[in-house]
């Protein structure tokens, strides 16, 4: 049985969604220093559910905030920026930032489902690339709901900090097709995702370096994202961002469906690749 083939990769998770109505805070900080001490505020906050980034054209931190936070914890954020507060520039998206996690169909392993995202190789040994989120709740993988068609397990993962986890296939009777390459993401580009539970989707990526901490999820703090219009839902994490034949990340999580839109965030794949000494096929 063929668990993926060249642009069928899967994942895991689900997303929120989105929009997006920005209230800006007067002045602009003017240094790299400055945006430094007011990401670093921000981060410091202890405020969950926001995804924040430094907008150097600008000269501004965009934090942007699902809606589990109140208006209370954007005081919050404010206060913790201090002098700088003028540097923050506050966006809203509907629904609650999560890693997106789902019962389902696609790749499974106990409760839980997730989608695959690129096949890799080591010297003569075939892997896949799926979210962390996924592979720190996992050992062993399976094709089906029913557990009765094993892939392998997890060898690693990263999360929180990356989201990224390699699976090893231990069946060989289970084919690893390949076609990508390894790419890094750039803002407005036009990008395609793929994931089991809403199939393949397309959106903008609006901004790299982004850095997560999803609500309900103590410790759940994951940078270096890349943020994009592309929507997703349970199940769709750990499958793959890609442009063509560039392969680029892994879904991590995010807010909205694919009804109303949402915002999704990726795991830069290029990371994950080097972190584990595999070839993208």
């Amino acid at each position: 049985m063929r668990i993926a083939h060249h642009l069928s990769h899967r994942r895991f998770g689900r997303l929120l969604a989105v929009t997006a109505g920005a209230v800006a805070l007067g002045v602009f900080a003017s240094s790299t220093a400055a945006l430094s001490a007011v990401s670093s505020a921000v981060d410091g906050s202890g405020v969950d559910g926001i995804a924040w980034y430094a907008d150097a054209a600008s000269g501004q931190i965009v934090v942007t905030a699902d809606s589990s936070v109140s208006s209370a914890e954007i005081a919050t954020l404010r206060h913790a920026a201090g002098a700088n507060a003028g540097a923050l520039r506050i966006e809203r998206a509907k629904g609650e930032f999560s890693p997106l996690l789902s019962a389902g169909d696609a790749i499974y392993g106990g409760q839980y489902r997730c989608s695959l995202g690129f096949n890799v190789v080591s010297g003569s040994t075939y892997y896949f690339l799926t979210a962390g989120h996924c592979g720190s709740l996992v050992s062993t993988w399976y094709t089906n709901s029913g557990h009765t068609t094993l892939i392998g397990p997890t060898v690693n993962y990263s999360f929180p900090g990356n989201d990224y986890a390699l699976v090893r296939y231990d069946n060989t009777s289970l084919s690893h097709p390949g076609g990508f390459t390894v790419a890094d993401a750039v803002v407005g580009e036009s990008v395609t995702r793929k994931g089991s539970t809403t199939g393949t989707h397309t959106g903008t990526v609006t901004a790299l370096n982004v850095t997560v901490r999803y609500s309900g999820h103590p410790g759940g703090r994951v940078s270096g994202l890349i943020q994009t219009t592309v929507c997703a839902e349970g199940g769709d994490s750990g499958g793959p961002l890609y442009d063509g034949t560039k392969a680029l990340g892994l879904t991590s999580g995010g807010s909205g469906d694919c009804t109303s839109g949402g915002t999704t965030f990726f795991q830069p794949v290029r990371e994950a690749v080097n972190a584990y000494g595999v070839t993208m096929l």
